[in-house]
């Protein structure tokens, strides 16, 4: 049984956790303070906001592994240390070289963290019931993160300086570089071989172009370019599943995606991550488009999904000492789909109400399905490989995140190109924000016009991905009772006792 050290070392080990996810997000409302200020080219802005998300994906697995034979521990804390210092370069710099820079320092930190803190997790909490309800909390962290960064973002702006953002980062990390060496207990595999180097560059070089090619198809359009980057990375991720395969001491053991336990769990959060990146696109932009309201004000209204979350969460783990985990997690995506269904019944004129409500109930069931396959994917490794396992899960559900942006943003663009008259201007049928800009230049009455036209095109888009994201999670909803039909909690006990 954990003891008051464990839980006292899980609120320490979450905290940083909000922090890596709220980075993603942070630097929304800044963009313009930060524009003005070190007047970065586009392309440049562009990396500023991205480099982060890409150098944080492209290391997850380096770091898991890293973790797995020096020490969780370790890494950890060597983490936090360039995670804050990167954030006072960032907060204070004077170039937009600079702040890339310090963008990269802050994606290579926070890679340390969300392998390391889940792996540790599994070190501290060996007792089944204990960990499920200290991975319900981590979740909550990263997850909550998201929705929590554009809100402190915004309240930070409007008292301080653009770098303010940046500074939320240091006391936490501080506080984790104190307490934990006093909470948190050290752990490496006691037979851990040599780090694979090769194998290290092999997985960045696979990572990196897939995740870099998905995410300018996403934001920028069709581009051969970015279809090579994706092909280039699929290349090396075909060399490095191959050298992991061969090697006697891998960083994976690919091996375990024989398991039914350990790959469903890790496609089906990746395929939830998948659909729900997708939509958060399109509820972003109906909040602040249609609705009209300011980033901040969209920001506040995304809160109450904490609270469906957090009750999928823990009711889910609640009920997994009793019930299979096959019917929690095939309960939670058929809440999810409930969800999406509620969601594609928003038309332009339905408000807000309606679109928080379909939020909290998508987050309730997302909540129940994440806890759950991010504890099956711990319960089936040793603890000796737990950090490579936990990098294995998160870095797949990036590729889904980064994935549902690419592949249902562009399903919902084509739906509203269609959905448009052929007298429109050509510069509004690009996005709906395109169509604001060009009206706001026309007479009232025209403007007026083009505003209601696409404003109609775009909620017709954003119903036509919420039904997709309903058919999908009943889809996954099937593969999951098929995948995971014969593991019950006491598999899960006898795993974690025997690994």
């Amino acid at each position: 049984m954990a003891t008051r050290r464990e839980w006292l070392g899980l609120v320490v080990i979450v905290l940083p956790c909000l922090l890596v996810s709220m980075d993603l997000s942070v630097l929304f409302y800044a963009l313009p303070f930060l524009s003005a200020d070190l007047a970065p080219s586009s392309s440049q802005l562009l990396w500023i906001l991205d480099l982060y998300g890409f150098v944080l994906a492209g290391f997850l697995i380096t770091m898991g592994t890293l973790g797995d034979r020096i020490g969780r521990r370790k890494v950890l804390l060597a983490g936090a240390a360039v995670f804050g210092v990167a954030s006072v370069v960032a907060a204070y710099s004077s170039s937009t070289e600079m702040l890339i820079i310090a963008r990269a320092l802050l994606g290579i930190g926070g890679a340390t963290l969300a392998p390391s803190t889940l792996s540790l997790i599994r070190t501290m909490f060996t007792d089944p019931r204990e960990r499920q309800i200290a991975v319900s909390v981590w979740t909550l962290g990263f997850a909550g993160g998201t929705l929590v960064g554009p809100v402190a973002g915004g309240f930070m702006l409007e008292h301080f300086w653009w770098g303010s953002v940046f500074l939320l980062n240091v006391p936490v990390m501080v506080a984790l570089l104190v307490l934990g060496p006093i909470l948190l207990p050290e752990f490496r595999n006691p037979r851990a071989a040599k780090f694979d180097l090769i194998g290290s560059v092999l997985s960045l070089a696979a990572i990196l172009p897939v995740i870099y090619g998905v995410k300018k198809l996403a934001g920028d359009g069709f581009a051969w370019g970015y279809v090579g980057s994706i092909l280039v990375g699929l290349a090396f991720g075909l060399l490095f599943l191959r050298r992991m395969q061969s090697s006697a001491n891998p960083m994976i053991d690919v091996r375990l995606f024989r398991r039914a336990q350990f790959s469903g769990a890790v496609a089906s959060g990746a395929i939830t991550f998948l659909l729900l990146a997708g939509i958060g696109l399109f509820v972003s932009q109906y909040l602040q488009l249609v609705l009209g309201y300011s980033p901040f004000e969209a920001a506040l209204w995304g809160l109450p999904g904490m609270a469906g979350m957090a009750f999928g969460l823990f009711a889910a783990t609640t009920l997994a000492t009793r019930i299979r985990p096959a019917v929690i997690v095939c309960s939670g995506l058929v809440i999810t789909a409930a969800g999406f269904v509620l969601l594609a019944q928003v038309s332009a004129q339905s408000g807000v109400a309606w679109v928080v409500a379909s939020n909290v109930v998508l987050a309730a069931g997302i909540g129940a399905v994440v806890t759950i396959a991010t504890d099956l994917v711990l319960a089936t490794v040793p603890s000796d490989s737990a950090g490579a396992a936990a990098a294995v899960s998160e870095t797949a559900n990036e590729f889904g995140g980064a994935a549902g942006i690419a592949l249902l943003g562009s399903l919902g663009a084509l739906v509203y190109r269609l959905g448009l008259p052929p007298d429109v201007p050509a510069a509004a049928q690009e996005t709906i924000g395109s169509a604001f800009a060009v009206a706001a230049e026309l007479p009232s009455n025209l403007g007026n016009a083009l505003i209601s036209t696409a404003s109609q095109s775009f909620v017709n888009g954003m119903q036509w991905v919420a039904w997709i994201g309903a058919i999908g999670t009943v889809m996954i909803a099937g593969f999951v009772l098929v995948v995971l039909r014969h593991i019950t909690p006491a598999d899960q006990v006898r795993e974690v006792r025997t690994a």
